[in-house]
């Protein structure tokens, strides 16, 4: 059977590192047919090198480019590791291309779900979630039905600052934020991790998804991050997947989906986990200190402009609080101020989804 060709975007961050981790140990399954990334051209090299593969782009050199680069790459699937809003463009090309998307990039939900989910339908192409949360509730909900689910519980690690009191996270600093706990990401979304916007905004992408209602939604702190979602079913049962924290797991199950393949990624033991001493623990967010959840929450039930602008100011405010022109605290209220205009007109298409995220940045900037 011939190798599924892959195309891999942003192959130089933790997502496209731990998709090239898998290619490699699946050799005989998978073959890269292009690679990019943002500016890292040694490390694209050198992947280029390892892979044998010539078909390669640099993003920083243009989104113009990088559009021609992915309609010019005849591939079977797409993993899409890009960060942030401008993984948004990408996305609906390699869809209009009719490849196979391999999501990891949760802007392009929370922006355009409904024109992502129309283009997917239209081409014929699977749209297979990568962030960890996503691929257990997909998983469950191909085994259990759509029809069966009475509600989604979303698992967070909670972060670095689960702990701080609401005084300890006025003093939070950027070097503080970016020691997450669990997982290693690039800056921006060990930030929103540390913020729960990150939670947020995967409530707001498992609605588009899943075509849920921000009701049937509901988040729940799991600092061991083992089980990675549940659901419950209508007669009160609840599913959930458990592994280790390791995103080549979902990474995996997008690239063989609909089959599941023996791999070598370290199992979870549940005997080993307890004589360590662990237990699995779940508790409630604290909305009140941590309101970028709550704020998620509140957009997803106006409308999808909302969710635009949201995405829109908290990534201006992130920016912001790297390079220490706001403190941790501002982040929610650069946000909060951006929500309290009115975004109640739902876009059309990707031109105006640009409209409403150009126009809540530039909110954004004139508050900060």
């Amino acid at each position: 059977m011939a190798r599924k060709r892959v195309l891999v975007l942003g192959c130089t961050g933790s997502i496209g590192k731990s998709a090239l981790d898998i290619i490699k140990s699946n050799s005989n399954d998978f073959e890269v047919v292009g690679l990019t990334a943002f500016n890292n051209e040694t490390e694209l090299k050198n992947a280029m090198i390892f892979f044998n593969c010539d078909n390669s782009y640099l993003a920083k050199n243009g989104t113009d480019g990088l559009i021609s680069f992915i309609k010019n790459t005849k591939a079977d699937i797409c993993i899409n590791g890009i960060s942030g809003s401008s993984g948004l463009l990408p996305s609906i090309t390699v869809l209009e291309c009719g490849m196979d998307l391999a999501l990891a990039n949760k802007e392009t939900m929370v922006m355009a779900g409904h024109i992502i989910k129309d283009l997917a339908k239209k081409n014929n192409c699977s749209l297979l979630p990568v962030d960890s949360e996503h691929s257990a509730i997909f998983m469950l909900l191909e085994k259990y039905g759509k029809n069966n689910l009475d509600k989604i519980i979303l698992t967070a690690s909670g972060g670095p600052f689960r702990n701080f009191t609401a005084e300890q996270l006025k003093k939070v600093t950027v070097e503080d934020a970016l020691k997450h706990p669990t997982w290693n990401m690039g800056k921006k979304i060990t930030i929103d991790s540390s913020t729960l916007a990150n939670k947020g905004l995967e409530v707001i992408e498992a609605c588009m998804l899943f075509d849920v209602s921000v009701d049937d939604v509901q988040v729940v702190i799991h600092p061991q991050s083992i089980v990675h979602s549940l659901i419950r079913t209508i007669d009160g049962v609840m599913y959930a997947q458990m592994s280790k924290p390791d995103m080549r797991h979902p990474i995996l199950t997008a690239l063989t989906y609909p089959e599941f393949k023996n791999n070598n990624i370290e199992i979870f033991d549940f005997l080993a986990f307890d004589e360590n001493g662990t237990t699995l623990t779940f508790f409630p967010p604290r909305i009140n200190d941590f309101p970028m959840l709550s704020l998620a929450y509140e957009a997803t039930k106006t409308g999808i402009g909302s969710q635009i602008a949201y995405n829109a100011a908290n990534e201006v405010a992130v920016d912001s609080f790297i390079k220490k022109q706001i403190k941790f605290l501002d982040i929610p209220k650069v946000t909060e101020k951006v929500l309290q205009h009115s975004w109640n007109k739902k876009p059309n298409n990707i031109e105006e989804v640009f409209e409403i995220n150009i126009l809540a940045r530039k909110l954004a900037f004139e508050y900060i």
